[in-house]
């Protein structure tokens, strides 16, 4: 690899002589400017604004242009005299842990390789001790026409230097987090948690650039004349609202089917923008049903006791029953409908009474009910038969 900038390393009093050599490549496709009607190129040329005649390369120089627009010449004798240590050195200032570095102040990163043979002892030695300390190094070094900030950091084997900017060149978030206030849901959290973990990780190497490949696809098949182009199926991207506990189920399970192998009909309805589909997550509860309201027990129990006063005076009636057996079905009656009336007076005022007291008061009601019935029925008997007795005097009188 050609070497962009060579230098030394300066590491205390340990000086390391080293080339710098660029770390990455760009792989983007450029294209050129041309003109449409006949297809030639369009093509950008230097022109003096006094003379108006093209200045090649090797005639251009630099310069400050003033507020008043003035222009102060600038040649690389005046910048190479300024008084900058490191216009040769990678000057080394601190050592602090990878963490205390903002990821924002990343720029262009190199590759340091050890310029000659006295270099590969020192340049083994600060690999070494980087690798040991489990730290990067903090340099100051001048590239371009001015001075940068640097950090160096061990890459398998190679010291590699990556740029950064200087603290006041990041610039601060203002007015980019959302204004409005959104409180976030544990239920939500669980379920991103989910996403994160059914997605898992992926291998960086394994990622491509596919606009690449496609404009690569494109200039082959236009070459070979073969290129039918195709209007792209863009979805509209409306302004649809969806229910984000329904958006991240649905992105669960559709993960887990690709992780799976297949497709699945979650992945389907997923990629076709159908509706998600809300399925209970534990420890989400539902809205609690309105408990209905207790029946009163005391009107079941006024018609119970009166449909069995009824039988009683029936059995009376057929048994010969007379005035006494009517008199006693008829205070059954009353006293069952006194007792059911009383109970549903106390279900009415009481409507919090647990159904086991309410069961223990329908227990003691029927009891009372069938006690009274039997008296009833024993009464009406005895009457019938004194009854009976009596009758063939009175027809005999008459």
């Amino acid at each position: 690899m050609r070497s962009i900038w060579n230098g030394a390393i300066s590491f205390g009093l340990v000086s390391i002589p080293i080339k710098l050599v660029n770390a990455t490549e760009s792989h983007s496709i450029s294209f050129r400017q041309i003109h449409v009607s006949d297809g030639g190129r369009v093509r950008y040329r230097k022109v003096c604004e006094l003379d108006g005649e093209e200045v090649p390369a090797a005639e251009i120089g630099k310069g400050y242009e003033e507020a008043d627009g003035s222009i102060v010449p600038i040649t690389d004798e005046d910048l190479a005299r300024l008084p900058i240590p490191t216009a040769k050195t990678i000057e080394i200032v601190s050592f602090v842990p990878a963490e205390e570095i903002d990821p924002l102040q990343m720029d262009a990163a190199y590759y340091l390789a050890a310029n000659g043979a006295t270099a590969a002892k020192p340049y083994t030695l600060l690999r070494e001790a980087l690798k040991r300390s489990r730290k990067v190094a903090i340099a100051k070094y001048a590239l371009r026409g001015r001075e940068r900030l640097g950090m160096l950091r061990v890459v398998d084997e190679v010291i590699a230097m990556h740029g950064l900017l200087w603290p006041d060149e990041i610039r601060q978030p203002e007015g980019v987090a959302p204004e409005a206030s959104v409180t976030v849901r544990e239920a939500e959290l669980d379920l991103a948690d989910a996403l994160m973990a059914t997605l898992g990780e992926v291998e960086i190497a394994s990622l491509h650039d596919d606009y690449r490949e496609a404009v690569e696809a494109m200039l082959a098949a236009k070459t070979g004349e073969g290129f039918e182009p195709t209007e792209a199926v863009v979805e509209p991207a409306g302004g649809q609202v969806i229910d984000l506990m329904a958006a991240l189920e649905s992105s669960v399970r559709a993960a887990r089917a690709s992780r799976a192998g297949g497709s699945g009909d979650s992945a389907e309805s997923a990629e076709s923008g159908a509706p998600a589909e809300v399925t209970p997550i534990r420890g989400r509860r539902a809205p609690a049903a309105s408990a209905p309201a207790p029946k009163a027990v005391g009107g079941k129990k006024s018609t119970a006791s009166t449909g069995a006063a009824k039988r009683t005076a029936a059995g009376a009636k057929s048994g010969g029953g007379g005035k006494k057996s009517t008199a006693t079905a008829k205070g059954a009656a009353a006293a069952g409908s006194g007792g059911g009336a009383g109970s549903g007076s106390r279900t009415r005022t009481a409507k919090s009474t647990s159904t086991a007291k309410s069961a223990s008061a329908t227990k003691s009601a029927s009891a009372a009910k069938s006690a009274g019935t039997g008296r009833a029925s024993a009464s009406g008997t005895g009457a019938g038969a004194a009854a009976k007795k009596a009758a063939p005097r009175k027809r005999s009188s008459a």
